[in-house]
């Protein structure tokens, strides 16, 4: 494959590339699942312009348009089918990140026969989501779990000494060696099983794991469900997991959830991790109702207009009534074995933009919540303010003191948090040089604020990353 891989990168099809030659609006529409401009973009006999239209819009292209050496690998590895002068490719071949390359099988789009059982999904915003967010920190043993068409392993090139893959679907791993060889990765140990349990036995330093979350009755697509009743799938993931993590080992996953009638979705989703002995931070990203949630998933599978839509679309929402759910959450979910018997655990929402990729700082995540729950007597504890850290105030013009404050982080996960004087205060002189204690009793006679709060106030504080013990 190594001519085939020189090809592509030497032609220009990298992430780059394609986006330079489509431009903004052609892409746009392809978001659509709107073709025309993108072959309007890609018409000519350049040699990009080929390979777009071949694997990236799924035209045929004439066979002289590829050197022969090319060719040859293409058609060896069936990554095409020749039909007489003319070019098909049977997969989506799209470039990734790092000049890496994902095989998969092409987008369903309207009119296009139904989904086969063993359908491998591409790469796309959920792909791109968990390679964000997983650590950056090298790891000697790696496992990717339900591998798919193998991106996360191309995502962790370089990071990991050696790397595991799994999947239920041996079509995947088949897609997925493509996809490694393309990418110029070697050396990963790709077995064919169920969630871990062709890695019974064995821990690791990463897990990484874009699971079949959706959420359906009786689905049969193995890429995005189960069959597994609401969200117990994902449920006993996150349970299984920390048998299988080195000590100080970490996991990452994407992650559904129920919210159910008369049940707190953070007690719920929290319930799966307080017993693990992993600390663990969750956070949600997305919240739909059930008929959007439905509606989406039907898109995905290219079911609209289908005669049995309003059927399929009618027995899902009966499910979701029947067992009382309210509404379906999406996000992610971060473990670490720090091998204690009480482990942390922290559940939030946070839709609001951060910076990426979180993989950059997740590590200090998960060490702020640590401490702020483990750190003992708080007023003898030394902090300082986090870098990057903004005072904004509001108040009525001339008016001596500000009706409300608040502390912005500008870097990270982007929080704010409204405070009283004495918290804004400490922000601004907080560097690490004196005890916490006696740092606000000072503070408050200075403000004239009353009496100081107590240290035990900052904990939060703490743990949200605005000072750091």
């Amino acid at each position: 494959m190594e001519r085939l891989r020189d090809h592509l990168l030497e032609t220009g099809y990298t992430v780059d590339g394609v986006r330079e030659r489509l431009g903004d609006v052609a892409a746009t529409a392809l978001a659509r699942e709107e073709l025309v401009p993108a072959l309007r973009a890609t018409a000519g006999d350049d040699p990009l312009g080929a390979l777009i239209r071949l694997w990236w819009l799924g035209v045929p292209v004439e066979a002289a348009r590829l050197p022969a050496a090319v060719l040859e690998q293409a058609l060896e590895s069936g990554l095409v089918s020749a039909e007489g002068d003319e070019l098909r490719a049977g997969v989506h071949l799209q470039p990734w990140e790092s000049d890496g390359y994902v095989v998969s099988d092409r987008k369903v789009r309207p009119g296009d026969p139904a989904l086969r059982p063993d359908h491998v999904v591409g790469a796309g915003g959920a792909s791109a989501n968990l390679a964000q967010l997983v650590t950056r920190r090298p790891a000697g043993r790696a496992l990717d779990l339900g591998t798919g068409c193998g991106v996360q392993v191309v995502s962790l090139a370089g990071r990991a000494g050696h790397v595991t893959a799994t999947d239920v679907n041996p079509r995947a791993i088949e897609l997925a060696r493509l996809s490694w060889r393309l990418s110029g990765i070697s050396g990963v140990d790709a077995r064919v099983g169920s969630l871990f349990e062709p890695v019974e036995d064995e821990r690791y330093d990463l897990v990484v794991a874009n699971p079949p979350f959706v959420i359906s009755p009786g689905g049969t697509l193995t890429y995005r469900e189960t069959g597994a009743a609401g969200d117990a799938f994902c449920r006993d993931l996150v349970r299984r997991t920390p048998r299988h993590l080195s000590p100080g080992g970490q996991a990452h996953f994407l992650a559904s959830w129920l919210h159910v009638e008369g049940e707190d979705w953070r007690d719920r989703v929290g319930g799966w991790l307080r017993d693990g002995g992993c600390d663990a931070w969750v956070v949600e990203r997305d919240v739909q109702d059930p008929a959007e949630y439905v509606e989406l998933w039907l898109r995905d599978a290219a079911r609209q207009g289908t005669p049995d839509y309003a059927e399929r679309y009618d027995r899902w929402l009966a499910w979701f009534e029947e067992h009382k759910v309210e509404a379906i959450g999406f996000g992610w979910i971060s473990m670490r074995n720090s091998g204690t018997l009480d482990p942390v655990v922290r559940v939030e929402r946070l839709t609001h933009r951060v910076t990426l990729p979180v993989g950059d700082y997740v590590d200090g995540v998960l060490d702020a919540i640590s401490a702020a729950h483990r750190a003992g007597d708080l007023s003898a504890a030394r902090l300082r303010t986090a870098e990057g850290l903004l005072d904004e105030r509001v108040g009525l013009p001339g008016a001596e003191d500000p009706m409300r404050i608040v502390l912005r982080q500008t870097a990270g996960l982007l929080r704010t948090r409204e405070v009283g004087t004495v918290e804004a205060a400490l922000a601004g002189v907080c560097d690490g040089e004196l005890a916490l204690g006696p740092l606000l009793n000072v503070i408050a006679e200075l403000v004239g604020d009353g009496a100081a709060p107590q240290a035990e106030a900052i904990r939060p504080l703490i743990a949200e990353g605005y000072f750091v013990l």
